[in-house]
């Protein structure tokens, strides 16, 4: 594993989080650097990081103070 890669997974709790819960991460990262995309991709997927994820959050927010306020009057 390049020490560029170690860095970023070191300044990154989630980064670090995942690849201890996942360690087969690892061996790949040692042995392929290129996959450490892939690995950011499955890191956002896994804890909802994507830009996708946060509008759902955001509507679903939205829905459930609208259902709230419905529900006052």
């Amino acid at each position: 594993m390049t020490l560029e890669i170690q860095f970023k997974i070191k300044n990154d709790p989630n980064f670090q989080r995942y690849i201890r819960e996942n360690s087969y991460w690892y061996k790949i990262l040692n042995r392929n650097p290129e996959a450490f995309k892939s690995f950011i991709e499955e890191v956002k997927e896994k804890y909802q990081l994507r830009p996708v994820d946060r509008i759902n959050r955001a509507i679903e927010s939205f829905e459930l103070i609208s259902s709230l306020f419905s529900s006052f009057r």
